[in-house]
């Protein structure tokens, strides 16, 4: 007989604007959103709890957040867990623990996660900096990696800079003139912000119409093409979230009936074999999406037809896109993509957006208002996804095996593709962006595409308006450019033919 995992409770804090005096810190808030956990239970589980796992904070650093996280409720678990970075790790621990209770390598898991990024000094650190603050300066760890260093020095070192660079590929592909292309993403994203205006736990309640999100306005600036303000995620947040995994039967023993239960049936986790940007052959595809997804629904039993509610990674709206086109489906579809309203609208605390989004999901499930709901989640440029699916009714799965098949071989896709690292004479633009300052003006550009050679390039290009208008109103896929290398600046230069 398989054992069936239940997400027994589940809680979510959030810091607002207008707190004053006492400031509660990450670990505090993710005590607070145990607290909650526990209350869905009805019973004091916490301090019987033999399983801890935390979601790593980057707003601030802590040696060791499980165990001390453990200490902050009165735990003595027999084991703990800290993740590295990446906005896939809330999904992939709970795929994790689900494994080990079915191995009867625990019984009880808390796993919690909690940022406090909103700015309450003079002196805020910039939003689109503002990502990794928490880090030491000697955090050696491979995975506060997001690019090559050939990348960074051409200017995409956060994810603000990289991720428009999928959207002008998808724009490319999508055949539609600029405007129209960006209501059809407007549109996607205001139904986020309608979403996230419902929801209790949001930082922002503000419903936004399809053009107040694509319409540039002093607040709405430009950030980077084609993406103003209001398509980037809303960084400087305090958010926490917890939920607490039990096997059914330790659930009999703990908990009050109070809702229906709900079932963890499935999960999944694959990588990209092309981990950067400049190693990607496709900027439309995805196959490591598609990975953690086909095993997250064939483990559950379930076909994506009977999948009642999504909540898709959203931390732009090209997460979204790219989404809906490796699971093919279409936007109109009349099911929900976010639960919470996404990480542009709810929040995107670091890397625990997505423990929000299996907490909203859980509860909508156990208050009866669906029947089961797919959460995806990924890290960094798209390379790491974790997705899991959450159900009423339990399925015949064994659980035991997924996530160690997982980590034993969870790469997938091509090779990398060869990368030329100085480049002249012809090329040809794959995808593109510009980068903005604050007041609006270009700061640069980033040009990713092949050499005639057919190796991949990255370069920046002038700053012109000829250039940027050429760059910013027709979508420049597929033409010609001529290259160079400057050896002062040990940067590739692209200029349009």
């Amino acid at each position: 007989m398989h054992k069936q995992i239940i997400v027994n409770g589940w809680g979510q804090s959030t810091q607002g604007k207008e707190v004053v005096g006492t400031i509660q810190d990450p670990l505090e808030l993710m005590a607070q959103a145990a607290g909650q956990a526990q209350e869905k239970i009805g019973f004091d589980v916490l301090e019987k709890i033999d399983g801890i796992m935390t979601v790593m904070t980057i707003s601030r650093h802590y040696p060791d957040a499980a165990w001390q996280l453990a200490q902050k409720i009165k735990a003595k678990p027999r084991f703990t867990r800290t993740s590295m970075i990446g906005g896939e790790s809330p999904q992939n621990l709970i795929n994790i623990a689900a494994g080990m209770i079915a191995r009867s390598e625990l019984e009880t898991v808390l796993i919690a996660g909690a940022e406090t990024y909103y700015p309450r000094t003079n002196n805020p650190t910039k939003p689109e900096n503002a990502l990794f603050q928490g880090l030491p300066e000697d955090y050696q760890g491979d995975d506060s990696i997001g690019a090559t260093e050939l990348e960074l020095r051409h200017g995409i070192v956060q994810p603000v800079q990289g991720f428009p660079l999928f959207e002008t590929a998808l724009w490319a592909e999508s055949g539609l003139e600029l405007n129209a292309y960006l209501l059809k993403i407007g549109k996607l994203w205001s139904q986020h912000s309608q979403i996230a205006a419902n929801h209790p736990n949001a930082w922002s309640k503000k419903s936004y119409t399809a053009s107040e999100i694509i319409t540039e306005t002093p607040f709405n600036r430009k950030v980077a093409f084609p993406y103003p303000k209001l398509m980037n995620p809303f960084v400087t947040v305090d958010l926490g979230a917890a939920i607490i995994l039990m096997s059914a039967e330790k659930s009999r023993e703990f908990c009050q009936e109070k809702n229906r239960p709900v079932y963890f049936i499935g999960g999944g986790y694959a990588k990209d074999r092309q981990r950067f940007l400049i190693e990607k052959s496709s900027f439309t595809s995805c196959p490591p999406l598609k990975s953690a997804v086909d095993k997250a629904l064939q483990r559950s039993g379930l076909s994506l037809d009977e999948i009642e509610a999504f909540d898709l990674y959203s931390c732009f709206p090209c997460a979204v896109g790219m989404a809906l086109k490796m699971l093919g489906l279409e936007q109109n579809d009349h099911r929900p993509f976010t639960v919470t309203g996404g990480l542009g609208f709810f929040g995107g605390p670091g890397n625990n957006y997505s423990l929000h989004a299996v907490a909203t999901m859980v509860e909508m499930i156990a208050q009866g208002k669906i029947n089961n709901g797919l959460v995806t989640a990924l890290g960094w440029f798209m390379h790491k996804h974790a997705a899991g699916i959450y159900s009423s009714t339990p399925a015949e799965t064994d659980l035991k095996q997924h996530d160690l098949d997982d980590a034993k071989a969870p790469l997938t896709g091509s090779q990398p593709v060869a990368i030329a690292e100085k480049v002249t004479g012809k090329g040809r633009i794959e995808t593109y962006t510009v980068i903005y300052k604050k007041d609006g003006t270009p700061d640069y550009s980033v040009i990713y595409g092949k050499t005639e050679k057919g190796l991949r390039f990255i370069a920046n290009s002038n700053t012109d308006p000829k250039t940027i208008k050429a760059l910013t109103t027709q979508n420049q896929v597929g033409k010609t450019v001529q290259l160079s290398y400057d050896d002062q600046k040990a940067l590739n230069i692209a200029d349009l033919l």
